[in-house]
């Protein structure tokens, strides 16, 4: 994601993020701790979008496996700059913990 967007490489808490561009605002975008290792599959839904009834459907995963789900608000960054929820689905036991780093 560095590549298109004004981000770091490793964002702590996200890792390191790939989207297809074509997929924003809601992704998927594919979360890899510092090892290279899918650890989570992050979706971010413009709140406006879902107050006006858009659903986002049929969305990707970078995994079927997903041992925990984290729901939080974020105010807004580059690519997707309104206020939005993200939904990060956690792949395996430590991965929640890995991004962190």
């Amino acid at each position: 994601m560095s590549d298109v967007l004004p981000l770091p490489e490793f964002l702590p808490g996200m890792g390191t993020l790939f989207v297809n561009p074509q997929t924003l605002p809601a992704g998927p975008f594919l979360a890899y701790d510092h090892d290279g290792k899918l650890s989570a599959t992050i979706y971010m839904t413009p709140l406006e979008d879902l107050q006006n009834g858009t659903s986002f459907d049929n969305l990707g995963l970078g995994s079927e496996a997903v041992k925990t789900v984290d729901i939080y608000y974020n105010a807004g960054h580059p690519g997707v700059e309104k206020p939005h929820a993200h939904i990060a689905l956690f792949h395996d036991d430590g991965a929640k913990e890995r991004l962190a780093e």
